[in-house]
């Protein structure tokens, strides 16, 4: 395990700078997932810390190695990329340690390395199958596996589970958290997935045109968000917003509060007209159009009986506002 330490990083293509020095440290042993929408610098930057992209400038360092120009393979690093790229004329076990054949690793060695990765993924009865007879949650974990082998400083993931549908995405969300405790290895992770980010991380960094918005833990960006953009890009669905005279009644430039923590309520103050209304069994997504305030979101508890064109009135304690001025939080 080792820590990764961005000091001053910049990455520029030309005259166009994607990372504008940028200060980062990756506690080791984490499972740090950065996150934001595309073209947020992520992906950037898990592939300068493989060596996949140059460092424009400042450092990187990985348990306190300067690995800034240092090649991929001395850097102590394993990738997980979003293809599987496995080979489809070996078997899983040859595609596990094809990477340590490579290398010149004895036989038992490598095999003993595999037989371990197997057992930690639950493939130990797929060794022998190639991978067209594997489901695609499978795959996955081959690819991992090939990662684990190598007993890296670093794991690396590169939206490793954006190519599965829905169901295995959530399955692979809780395979590679137990994976983590089970292991401990420091382990990055890039999605653009917030949920994917709240559910597998301890530690979540929300980049925005190349810089932080706010790192932490999950529980903490979602309760405590540092600006507007963390605010709405962490939690599902996304927060409700109100400006104008409105939010400055409220105690701030711009106010948030989140569609969980409005109600129905015959005495709110807010009365507001159903737009559209989505049955989830569990819970009901309720959207509407508030007088003076604009497009709001309800999540209520359990099947709520409403119709477009009803008229409703909503409620919401103030210590679940979110309040902002000048682009940053302000303390309640």
């Amino acid at each position: 395990m080792a820590d990764v330490v961005f000091s001053a990083v910049h990455k520029r293509y030309g005259a166009v700078e994607i990372i504008p020095g940028l200060d980062l440290t990756i506690p080791e042993g984490s499972f740090t997932v950065l996150v934001g929408p595309s073209g947020c610098g992520k992906s950037t930057l898990l592939r300068m810390i493989a060596g996949l992209e140059e460092v424009s400038g400042g450092s990187i360092h990985i348990g306190g190695d300067d690995v800034t120009t240092s090649d991929p393979s001395q850097r102590g690093i394993a990738m997980v990329f979003q293809s599987y790229a496995l080979y489809p004329h070996m078997s899983v076990a040859d595609n596990i340690g094809f990477g340590l054949k490579l290398s010149g690793m004895a036989k038992t060695e490598i095999a003993a390395r595999v037989a371990d990765a197997a057992e930690t993924l639950q493939l130990t009865h797929l060794l022998d199958r190639k991978p067209k007879q594997l489901s695609g949650g499978q795959r996955q974990r081959v690819a991992i596996g090939r990662a684990i082998v190598r007993k890296p400083r670093v794991f690396l993931f590169d939206e490793p589970l954006s190519n599965l549908d829905a169901a295995l995405r959530a399955q692979m969300r809780v395979e590679l958290a137990e994976l983590h405790s089970r292991i401990g290895a420091t382990m990055v992770y890039v999605t653009h997935d917030q949920v994917e980010a709240m559910t597998m991380a301890d530690r979540i960094v929300v980049l925005n045109g190349g810089r932080i918005e706010q790192a932490g833990a999950p529980m903490e960006l979602y309760r405590q968000p540092a600006t507007p953009f963390v605010a709405g890009f962490i939690g599902s669905p996304r927060m409700n917003f109100i400006t104008g005279e409105e939010a400055r009644k409220l105690g701030g430039d711009l106010v948030g509060i989140r569609p969980e923590h409005l109600r129905l309520s015959e005495n709110g103050p807010w009365i507001a007209s159903v737009r559209h209304v989505e049955h989830l069994g569990a819970e009901t997504l309720i959207y509407a159009e508030a007088e003076a305030i604009g497009p709001l979101t309800i999540k209520a508890e359990g099947d709520v009986a409403l119709e477009a064109g009803k008229s409703i009135r909503i409620g919401f304690n103030t210590t679940d506002l979110h309040r902002f001025a000048g682009g940053r939080r302000v303390p309640n």
